[in-house]
């Protein structure tokens, strides 16, 4: 642990008991930690074979560099997030996104008949990873691949725009937009628009299924210190080593243009309290402005602008959304943030 940050950092773990930071690391299933201070590392801890260069996926961490791009892109006006979706992806005019805009990719405000249910055998997710090639394909199962699961998506009866709805095949849908506007792969535009302006030391991957569509929703992989370089590029309003790599007025908007009632009135509100999300970011703080990046199994981007603070979290959780496991690392975090104020 470095002494920049001590180990002794208490908060009520998951468990509800008190625990430190030194003590929760290795009793978590993390994987790695970091904690930047005004762009330095206060702390940097690895477990389970982990270190700075090993790339880990990031799961729907993967979601908030898909809606980072998004502004890059429409700054160069590659795209317009008013536009319909269909304008970009004709294939799905039969489908729930025939009458969605990018905007509402970005927020999650598509009225999709689709239950993010991680835990139900037989779920709309069990059949989204089939899809994408994560899962195995069940004897007798008809193949699919993922942009044809896409456009058999159905509405769910409410209006868009008007519902704080999470569900993943919306980025997947945002990435094959970005590969119809640029004409280029979603890796190919990620590394020419983001990672490479971003200084980033090593690749970052990207799964793909049979057919070599990319999994923009949850399949990046990337090195830990290459991650807190983004999170810190996002604190430092789009700046990354002098340059102005995502447009400040994106992380703006992201600051202030999310719909605090549709997410009160949304499936994750227990979750975060007094958050809202757009562009595929949760703001689960409005009064300090705390931004999170948030993936099942534990994976994790912080940052909070008062205390100049970045933090970083791959872990291997069993479960792919544990509430009280999130609460806790959440506590930890703000204790964190706390000891810098």
């Amino acid at each position: 642990m470095c002494p920049n940050l001590p180990g002794h950092i208490g908060f009520i773990g998951h468990d509800g008991n008190p625990t430190t930071l030194s003590q929760a690391l290795p009793a978590t299933a993390t994987d790695a930690f970091i904690v930047l201070r005004r762009g330095r590392i206060a702390t940097e801890w690895y477990g389970n074979g982990m270190s700075s260069a090993a790339p880990h996926i990031v799961f729907s961490v993967s979601k908030s560099i898909c809606g980072t791009l998004g502004g890059i892109l429409a700054e160069r006006g590659l795209l317009d997030p008013d536009n319909r979706v269909v304008d970009y992806v004709p294939e799905l005019g039969a489908s729930v996104y025939a009458g969605c805009t990018i905007r509402h990719l970005l927020d999650m405000a598509v009225g999709i008949a689709f239950n993010e249910d991680y835990d139900d055998p037989k779920g709309d997710v069990v059949r989204y990873r089939h899809a994408a090639g994560w899962d195995p394909l069940p004897a007798g199962e008809t193949p699919i691949d993922l942009c044809s699961f896409l456009a058999q998506q159905k509405p769910d009866g409410r209006k868009h725009g008007e519902v704080f709805h999470y569900v993943s095949t919306n980025t997947d849908v945002l990435g094959w937009v970005y590969e119809r506007a640029c004409d280029q792969p979603y890796a190919d535009i990620t590394s020419q628009y983001l990672w490479a302006p971003l200084g980033a030391e090593h690749d970052a991957y990207i799964t793909v299924d049979a057919r070599n569509a990319m999994r923009a929703a949850g399949g990046i992989c990337v090195t830990p210190r290459d991650l807190a370089r983004f999170g810190e590029m996002i604190r430092r309003r789009g700046i990354a080593d002098g340059r102005q790599v995502v447009p400040g007025g994106w992380i703006d908007d992201i600051d202030t243009r999310g719909d605090p009632e549709a997410w009160a009135a949304s499936e994750l509100a227990d979750l975060f309290p007094q958050a809202s999300y757009r562009s595929q970011w949760y703001r689960v703080d409005r009064a300090k402005g705390v931004l999170c990046a948030f993936g099942i199994h534990g994976q994790w981007i912080y940052i909070h602008p008062e205390a100049e603070l970045v933090i970083i979290r791959m872990a291997s959780e069993a479960t792919p959304l544990d509430p009280d496991r999130v609460r806790g690392w959440r506590r930890g975090f703000d204790a964190i943030a706390e000891n810098f104020l």
